[in-house]
């Protein structure tokens, strides 16, 4: 009989539109995972991110927690803080967040999500090429967790400004007690729309790809990443259906066509391939 595998998921939750929890949940069940949810807040509609010291503080704990009675239990935190708009970086949260992230979260997490952004924050460090973001995802392994993906950056890909670059990093123990580290990177063509959910969704399908190839960054980020293109092309293809010739999609038209996407989740066309670095 196939182990059962659990996921707790702490997230907010959207009563209208796939975020947080309910951007989460549906393809974690689609890949054959038990889904606890955890609503952190409630909205009726996509409004941010909402966050403070306490709430932060009480997952850690729960984290630690569950370890101790679990060590296999494997901690998936998107470290929302912040983003890139129009080359200048700015937080969404309470600056005092920051820290808190630095120091109790990332320490205590095993895979970590951040933008090119949030990885900056963490670490204090700039970045301006791929060497620097590859040294800022080494200062990221020596905080805590053993796989680091940038999901985006401002970095030039080397397919032209058409694509958005995102970088990974997992370490890995050999038998014989030494750490192997494999390098990734991915070009994913630009998508002239702005959708709310997809670092929830894309944090959920890495769980559960890293999960199934545990040891094959590169395998489980070509099929999170191949799942993503598929639900935003169905997405974007059906929103502009909606607004009609020539007419820009509302936020309403760009909710993921998740429930639509269902095949494509569960079994990935790869169409993104990594480079091993």
């Amino acid at each position: 009989m196939e182990e059962e595998c659990r996921v707790l998921s702490i997230q907010s939750h959207v009563v209208r539109g796939y975020v947080g929890n309910r951007a989460a949940t549906f393809p974690l069940q689609v890949l054959g995972f038990e889904v606890d949810a955890v609503n952190s807040v409630q909205f009726s509609n996509h409004t941010g991110y909402t966050r403070d010291k306490s709430f932060l503080a009480m997952v850690v704990d729960i984290v630690q927690e569950l370890k101790q009675q679990n060590p296999r239990l494997v901690y998936v935190c998107d470290p929302v803080m912040g983003d890139q708009r129009n080359g200048e970086g700015a937080m969404y949260v309470p600056d005092d967040l920051l820290p808190v992230y630095r120091e109790k979260v990332v320490p205590v997490a095993d895979i970590i999500t951040p933008n090119q952004f949030e990885a900056e924050l963490l670490t204090g460090r700039k970045i301006h090429s791929q060497e620097e973001a590859l040294e800022v995802m080494d200062m990221l392994h020596a905080m805590g967790p053993d796989t680091v993906v940038i999901t985006s950056s401002d970095l030039l890909s080397p397919r032209g400004s058409d694509y958005l670059m995102a970088l990974g990093s997992q370490r890995t123990r050999a038998p014989d007690g030494s750490v192997v580290t494999q390098r990734i990177r991915m070009e994913m063509h630009k998508v002239d729309a702005v959708f709310v959910g997809t670092g929830d969704l894309f944090a959920a399908m890495l769980l559960a790809w890293t999960h199934k190839h545990p040891n094959n960054l590169k395998v489980a980020c070509e099929k999170t990443v191949s799942a993503m293109h598929h639900v935003l092309q169905r997405t974007i293809k059906c929103a502009k259906a909606k607004s009609g010739e020539g007419v820009k999609p509302s936020p309403a038209q760009l909710e993921l066509r998740m429930v639509q996407s269902k095949r494509d989740i569960e079994s990935p066309e790869i169409v993104v391939q990594a480079t091993v670095l």
